[in-house]
């Protein structure tokens, strides 16, 4: 029965992060630097939300966008944090993750056709939803511009039609984020334009040497935001998401969402409230931590010799491999996990143009850092 699959689904395959980590996750005593979760747990106070929430038979199907008080919670805490202005009642939609969010936009806002521009290298999860749509992904390279997607970049990739541009900032996979004056030089020249802007802000939490700044404070009206709970709050698993645009985007994206998931879980909205309110500040705790690793990681990786620019958010360094090396991205990866017990991410999962790199996370314990580090090392000098 294979044969009368959806050919655009036979044509997708899964994530490179998860297809690499699932293929070396059977090693003992493996190191691991891939998947980009917080080694914190989900804070204590939000579980016991949770748990409250089932005691309570808080399980049954809530409105479609979320509770309202979710929802009012989820506003004031993007204006508090960002400066940012939406209507509870119709301005925001609570997603099952920020994944569901990416989805259910995409499948709202793109045609048979349509071009979105995604920089490269960029997370998998973009690229396969938009084929799926029939849409087309067009990348734009931006290694030789510290893998900034400025507006220099973006503007000889603009057709007739282009349909939506992403902005996925902090980056995953290279912690990169843009600057006030970057985003306001982006939504100057787009305003009026007939193109939305994807704003994948999951990150926004996790940034060290500026605050966080969304496009959607200059250009609202052609904006929608995603963003979530699994890094700010360490709640991967919860799968809780939000989506702000205006209420003449959310409308239509509303009814995408109904016939996808009807609504989030009720119980994790209810752990997400407490982490919204709370725990508005509840990612000071874990970014304070993130940034002694970053400057650890990085004065480590310099010291080897590595080619890297120190991330601005997220707990990816995205790190160019030695000429030296003379393997792709994906053997190198390979031969590491082989000889050393280290696990990184091959930069080809980050489209053709991460190829030549590798993604490592930092968001686990200096101890593990330090020995993942000393055996990246040694295995990097016995290549010399």
């Amino acid at each position: 029965m294979e044969h009368l699959i959806n050919q655009r689904v036979k044509n997708i395959e899964i994530s490179g992060i998860r297809k690499f980590f699932n293929m070396v996750a059977h090693v003992d005593d493996l190191i691991s630097f891939t998947i980009g979760q917080p080694d914190f747990p989900t804070p204590e106070h939000v579980k016991a939300a949770g748990i409250t929430a089932i005691e309570e038979n808080f399980t049954s199907y809530t409105h479609n966008a979320g509770t309202i008080e979710l929802r009012e919670a989820a506003c004031h805490f993007v204006n508090i944090k960002y400066g940012l202005d939406y209507k509870p009642e119709s301005e925001v939609i609570v997603t099952a993750g920020a994944s569901e969010a990416i989805d259910i936009a995409f499948r709202t806002i793109l045609t048979e056709g349509s071009e979105v521009l995604l920089p490269g290298p960029i997370y998998p999860g973009y690229e396969p939803i938009i084929k799926m749509m029939g849409a087309i992904p067009v990348h734009v390279d931006i290694r030789q511009n510290q893998f900034r997607f400025t507006l220099d970049m973006i503007k000889p990739f603009i057709t007739e039609n282009t349909r939506c541009i992403v902005l996925p900032y902090p980056s995953n996979p290279t912690g990169v984020s843009l600057t006030e004056s970057e985003l306001r030089e982006i939504a100057n020249y787009l305003k009026n334009k007939n193109i939305f802007i994807l704003a994948d802000e999951i990150y926004s939490e996790l940034t060290y040497d500026q605050p966080h700044k969304s496009i959607a404070a200059f250009l609202k009206e052609q904006t929608i935001v995603i963003n979530g709970l699994s890094k700010s709050h360490s709640m991967t698993g919860w799968r809780i998401g939000f989506l702000f645009a205006p209420e003449c985007i959310t409308n239509h994206i509303l009814k995408v969402h109904q016939y996808n998931i009807s609504c989030a879980t009720s119980i994790a909205q209810k752990a997400a409230l407490a982490a919204v309110t709370t725990g508005i500040d509840d990612a000071l705790v874990m970014k304070r931590e993130y940034l002694k690793r970053r400057e650890y990681v990085f004065k480590r990786l310099t010291t080897m010799g590595l080619d890297v620019i120190k991330p601005d958010g997220a707990f990816y360094f995205f790190i160019k491999i030695p000429d030296a090396v003379a393997l792709n991205s994906f053997d190198f990866a390979l031969k590491l996990v082989q000889e050393t017990k280290v696990a990184v991410v091959p930069g080809s999962a980050f489209s053709e143009y991460g190829e030549g790199y590798f993604r490592l996370s930092f968001a686990c314990s200096m101890d593990l850092l330090e020995l993942g580090l000393n055996r990246l090392e040694q295995f990097l000098i016995n290549f010399k």
